[in-house]
């Protein structure tokens, strides 16, 4: 991959602190190649889909280029919907966290004009809005553009195919026509060369290109999960399926920590992997896993690479990657020296066009999957107490543990079980709801406790405005019960037998 470290770029010390925050450590392939033209003052026609970063390679920029002591508009940046001007300015904001003076305003119709009309009187740098309400702004002429510098047209296909093509010749001619012109777009139709012809000056065209990609021969899943659910939907798979060693890949170095500290809360032995952390940290955890005293490594795509061990069963993608050579690099960590594995990738919402675009340019065959029921969590249980059940069968020397049976079945007919009727298959039914509702109350006490580590990890999030908070530490506090005891207690091995929820 051609990618780059951020802290490789020339960004400013408070742009580079403000993407650490956000637990990014590698720019994807169209921030490598876009930021850079882009600082340089270059128009530039950027082809990417929705997921690979392209916000932050024009967000990143803007925020370098603009000059905190000119108190007027020098960014716009046109969508198609209110939901991507929210989402863009949110984005935004986070990278212009540490520089002082920098004002950014989303404009979108459903909102009352008044208050974007009071916001506007604050005088933002950076206008981030839809074209409908970028032009009825015009109209009032409370917008003034005669000081921009920069605008970009983001999503430039989809707001032609919204019939916003004319609003866009307007506002373009509203603009200054010294200025750097930037459009992004999934497609590049002939409208979209149209568009550079027309407004754009010798650009930098730039095309993410996808390779031909290699796919390891595993069986590759995909769950159709929200947010809030992921944590449980891991645990369950986990348990369901007697996964003793495990990968679990999040995108950014903040969502490592939160996710172990939530698995931690399950019961889990789990270490995190990120940038964050030192050499000698890292090896300590590599270490673990190596030797199995850790079942899951919960890891960044970078901090991961060149990561090598051969008993790892599964990969999880919590966070669907944001590059297709990310997915294969991922599952690729599971199924080696010859031996089998398992990937499951978690998406949510629009995501699975993320996931369609990964399946086509990879040649995949991603399977959906339904998320394993307490009912398929209890039958692996009862298999693998069968399991230990008949290994001890097997082993013999069974007197001892005989006559404490045959001592319990005599008290049970002196006490007038079934009036004296209870047997040996009686007994053992018995002994196996026995251990199976204790683990079943564990498992509620669990769930609680997690939503409770969720609630303290989210707490910590906010209240910390962004400081790096160190990696977790799998042994403190840790007591080992729950979601993974049983699990850790009664399990031999995996389970031939497949899980119920899994297409076959």
């Amino acid at each position: 991959m051609d990618n780059t470290l951020f802290t490789s770029l020339n960004l400013s010390k408070e742009v580079q602190k403000a993407i650490a925050d956000m637990g990014f450590e590698e720019a994807t392939p169209i921030q490598s190649q876009a930021i850079p033209p882009i600082m340089e003052g270059r128009d530039v026609v950027g082809q990417a889909q929705t997921g690979t970063g392209k916000t932050s390679a024009f967000g990143i920029p803007a925020v370098e280029m603009i000059s905190t002591q000119e108190e007027f508009i020098q960014a716009l940046v046109l969508c198609p919907t209110r939901e991507l001007a929210i989402q863009i300015a949110q984005e935004v904001t986070n990278i212009a966290k540490y520089k002082k003076g920098l004002r950014i305003l989303p404009i979108y119709g459903g909102q009352p004009i008044e208050r974007q009309l009071f916001a506007l009187k604050k005088r933002p740098q950076i206008i981030i809005g839809t074209p409908g309400r970028v032009m009825d702004h015009l109209r009032r002429r409370t917008l003034k553009f005669g000081e921009l510098k920069m605008i970009v047209l983001d999503e430039a296909d989809e707001m032609l195919n919204m019939g916003f093509r004319e609003d866009i010749d307007v506002i373009l001619k509203e603009v200054p026509t010294e200025r750097q012109t930037i459009l992004f777009s999934a497609t590049i139709p002939q409208e979209i060369m149209e568009l550079t012809a027309s407004y754009q000056k010798d650009p930098v065209v730039i095309k993410t290109a996808h390779k031909e990609l290699t796919v390891p021969a595993i069986e590759q899943y995909y769950l159709e999960v929200r947010e809030p659910n992921k944590p449980e939907v891991l645990s369950r798979i986990i348990d369901a399926e007697h996964i003793k060693l495990s990968l679990v890949f999040c995108n950014t170095k903040k969502r490592v920590d939160e996710l172990a500290l939530v698995m931690q809360s399950r019961g889990y032995m789990v270490e995190a992997l990120h940038g964050d952390m030192n050499q000698s940290q890292r090896d300590r955890v590599m270490a673990r896993f190596r030797q199995g005293n850790i079942e899951m490594l919960i890891a960044t795509d970078v901090a991961a690479r060149g990561l090598d061990v051969n008993n790892v069963e599964a990969v999880f993608n919590y966070d669907i990657p944001k590059d297709e050579e990310y997915y294969v690099h991922r599952i690729g960590r599971t199924g080696r020296a010859g031996k089998t594995g398992t990937s499951y990738t978690f998406v949510a919402g629009r995501e699975i066009y993320r996931l369609r675009d990964i399946q086509r340019f990879t040649k995949s065959n991603i399977k959906l999957m339904k998320p394993p029921s307490l009912i398929d969590i209890e039958e692996t249980k009862v298999r693998g107490i069968y399991d230990g059940v008949k290994s001890i069968l097997a082993s013999g020397q069974l007197d001892r543990y005989v006559s404490y049976i045959e001592k319990m079945m005599e008290e049970a007919a002196v006490a007038g079980v079934r009036e004296n009727e209870a047997t040996s298959l009686d007994m053992a039914a018995a002994l196996l709801k026995m251990v199976i509702g204790q683990n079943q109350s564990d498992l509620s006490d669990n769930i609680s406790a997690a939503a409770t580590a969720t609630a303290t990890a989210t707490t910590t999030r906010t209240g910390t405005e962004g400081r790096r908070r160190p990696a977790p530490n799998p042994g403190r506090g840790q007591s080992n019960q729950g979601r993974g005891q049983f699990r850790r207690a009664s399990g031999t091995g995996r389970s031939a037998k497949r899980n119920p929820a899994r297409p076959h």
